[in-house]
């Protein structure tokens, strides 16, 4: 059980399209568990895609760092000072 999954509940006002509301009742019984449900999947892989992108420019720092440790500026040979 994850934190979401413990917390308590709060009612909040949402604009559905009432055709679709009505089709997906044949599908679900309990709209509101359904759509906590896909909204804490979504969340998830939000935070899952953000984690990614934070590892991946972590990666391209290291390794840009890396490339002017080794190489040194571009800009340093052509210093006005």
């Amino acid at each position: 059980m994850t934190a979401l999954e413990s917390s308590a509940k709060k009612p909040v006002n949402l604009s559905l399209n009432e055709a679709l509301v009505r089709e997906s009742r044949a599908y679900c019984g309990n709209l509101s568990a359904k759509v906590e449900e896909m909204l804490q999947a979504y969340v998830e892989a939000q935070r899952q895609a953000r984690s990614q992108h934070q590892q991946q420019a972590q990666a391209a720092v290291a390794d840009w760092n890396a490339l002017h440790d080794a190489s040194g500026s571009f800009a340093d040979a052509h210093s006005t000072l």
